[in-house]
């Protein structure tokens, strides 16, 4: 008996493992979780799908008494985890999806179903191949889904990683592999990941990364890649194209001025007109700054680049009304043509930049196509750059003296610093060729100061060595000097430090500089008039035609330029002009110095018109802090009364 007992309960125990086993591996419903992706129904278009019942709970099996708490024991197991299984499937972030080998649905969960928006109702009706369609009618490619699917159910072991994408605009990240049972392939699983916020992160960085923050246009790098893309298919057409080097003429006046706001929404506003001149097919970029390169593909001659060039100048004309200013705007414009002045893009960009240098040079507003001659010009501008950083620690500057002298009376009354460079490696710079130069790159401020304590200091000397306590000196001011708010502090403590009085100090401005901001260059004309420096009009007549200023600011002198006193014997124009300018500032209790007198005959005239103070080569040249101590020692030796003027 105890025998026959044994037996059947190790019969009954065999039945229970046969039942459970197949439920432990597979799923209890079709909403249920294993990873995964593939209606691989579509593997065989003429198979149908087949209609799949849906795996209920387990029921209890009826079982002798004596195997009750065994068997409730491994259902209670099991259904808890199953139960964590579901949790689980349930609470990832992917839609999964799982198929048997015949491609039939046998499981999900419902992430798939909202990611796909795919009915649950549908997917677990057996109409797996309509399932399929549903999905398939969202993407982008379906075919090449269809194709994927495909090789997969040709190469079961295989898995899959990649995404697809969506009509409307999704992005899934998609992954499949086999789903094994007891070493054996009997499905594959497909899950979905949605990464469409992060496909749009990556591509707003990659955009942004590729394109100036400001006005959205390609930046340096962009156009880089983009030009020797163009490159290589002009290269294989056996076509034509040029590349523009784009500089706004004194941009940064207006940023200085008006501030960077009105400066960053003129450059969108430059950036709205220059687009508009272009063709379609060119690309326009923003270097930097206030600089911009044009790509013209497939021109026909240079023509095409010309008409284009001149389109732009003409567009830029108008006025900008920016933020209630009103501001005019040129631009300087440098091309170089493909294959004509250079083969590869960095050589085409190097010549198209010394072709704008070059435009720049030759008054602005203008274009300038590359010749090879401006390679030598730039090279030259590039090591005076360069050595302008040095130019001072070197000792390479020297301040040469030009004296005024009054013709009445004879005596020399002021002389005028001028800065000159004789540079270690070219010689004797002309200050036409490197005081822009400083200007542009900001030198002028440390090299301006130097200036105006070494003409100081030396003034102070002539006083005190040659006994003459009247004698001033007069200092040029750069527009970059004038605009340093530290500018008025500079002077008076240069003043102190060389122990000059300020009434021998006079600063020269043009009227550009005068007109460029009214109400702060008036400040710091009367905080320097108050000091006692006085201020003079340099080249008076060759800027801008109104003469408000005269009244509102504190002007002690105006310099009468040297073109009008060049033709005066012969030019009734320059004549009326010069007659005007000494008539206005007599009128104006203004002391007149004409500059550039030459000739014996311009003196005369100069004399007759009621003008005293002159300066030019007929007295002297500008000649070193040496010589001019020679000359004044001479000066004091002369007789004045038996000297109507000082002849050098």
């Amino acid at each position: 008996m105890m025998c026959l007992m044994v037996g059947l309960l190790a019969h009954l125990k065999a039945k229970i493992v046969s039942l459970l086993f197949p439920l432990l591996l597979l799923p209890r419903s079709k909403s249920l979780q294993p990873q995964g992706i593939a209606f691989a129904s579509l593997a065989n278009n003429d198979k149908e799908s087949e209609t799949h019942e849906t795996f209920s709970p387990l029921k209890t099996l009826p079982i002798d008494s004596v195997c009750d708490n065994r068997f409730n024991q491994i259902q209670i197991e099991l259904e808890k985890s199953r139960s964590l299984h579901q949790a689980t499937l349930e609470s990832t972030a992917d839609g999964i999806l799982v198929v048997d080998n015949d491609g039939q649905i046998t499981g999900f969960n419902q992430k798939f179903v909202q990611m796909w928006g795919i009915s649950e109702a549908l997917l677990t009706s057996g109409s797996d191949r309509e399932a399929l369609k549903a999905a398939l009618s969202q993407l982008e490619d379906p075919k090449d889904y269809v194709a994927t699917i495909r090789k997969l159910c040709a190469l079961p072991s295989s898995q899959v990683y990649d995404a697809i994408t969506f009509k409307d605009g999704r992005i899934f990240e998609r992954y499949s592999q086999p789903q094994y049972v007891g070493g054996k392939i009997v499905g594959r699983v497909w899950s979905f990941r949605d990464i469409t916020a992060q496909k749009t992160a990556e591509a707003k960085i990659r955009h942004q990364s590729l394109h100036d923050l400001l006005t959205d246009l390609p930046n340096r790098v962009l156009f880089n890649e983009l030009l020797v893309l163009a490159l290589k298919q002009a290269s294989e057409n056996q076509e034509k194209l040029a590349v523009c080097f784009l500089d706004l003429d004194r941009f940064k006046t207006i940023n200085d001025t008006l501030g960077h706001a009105v400066g960053d929404q003129l450059l969108k506003s430059v950036t709205q007109r220059l687009t508009q001149c272009l063709r379609e097919g060119d690309i326009i970029a923003r270097w930097g700054g206030d600089e911009f390169t044009i790509l013209l593909p497939k021109i026909r001659d240079v023509k095409d680049a010309v008409n284009i060039q001149e389109r732009i100048l003409a567009a830029l004309n108008p006025t900008f009304d920016i933020q209630g200013n009103q501001l005019h705007v040129s631009a300087s414009i440098g091309t170089a043509l493909y294959p004509l002045h250079g083969d590869d893009a960095e050589t085409l960009i190097k010549h198209a930049d010394a072709a704008l240098n070059r435009a720049k040079s030759q008054g602005r507003n203008k274009y300038q196509f590359y010749n090879s001659g401006i390679t030598t010009q730039t090279t030259e501008l590039f090591i005076l750059e360069n050595s302008l950083y040095y130019a001072l620690e070197k000792e390479e500057f020297s301040v040469y003296y030009q004296p005024q002298v009054n013709i009445t009376t004879g005596k020399i009354t002021k002389m005028e610093a001028l800065l000159r460079w004789e540079h270690s490696g070219l010689g004797a710079i002309s200050p036409t060729k490197f005081i822009p130069l400083a200007e542009e790159t900001g030198q002028i401020i440390p090299i301006g100061e130097w200036v105006l304590r070494t003409a100081c200091i030396q003034t102070k000397y002539w006083q005190k060595a040659l006994a003459i306590p009247s004698l001033s000196v007069a200092v040029n001011l750069s527009a970059r000097q004038f605009q340093q708010p530290n500018l008025v502090d500079m002077v008076q403590q240069i003043l102190i430090e060389t122990e000059l009085a300020p009434e021998c100090l006079e600063l020269e401005i043009t009227e550009g500089i005068a007109m460029q901001n009214m109400d702060l260059t008036k400040d710091i004309l009367n905080d320097l008039h108050r000091m006692g420096v006085s201020i003079s009009i340099d080249d008076f007549g060759t800027g801008y035609c109104s003469l408000a200023y005269l009244k509102n600011f504190p002007i002690h002198t105006l310099k009468i330029d040297k073109s009008f006193v060049r033709d005066l014997a012969t030019n009734t124009h320059d004549a009326a002009i010069t007659t005007a300018i000494i008539a206005l500032a007599h009128g104006l209790h203004m002391d007149v110095v004409a500059e550039g007198v030459e000739t014996e005959e311009q003196r005369r005239l100069l004399q007759i018109l009621d003008c005293e103070l002159m300066q030019g080569f007929l007295f002297s040249s500008a000649i070193s802090a040496e010589d001019a101590t020679k000359l004044l020692r001479k000066y004091k030796r002369r007789k004045v009364n038996n000297q109507p003027f000082l002849v050098a």
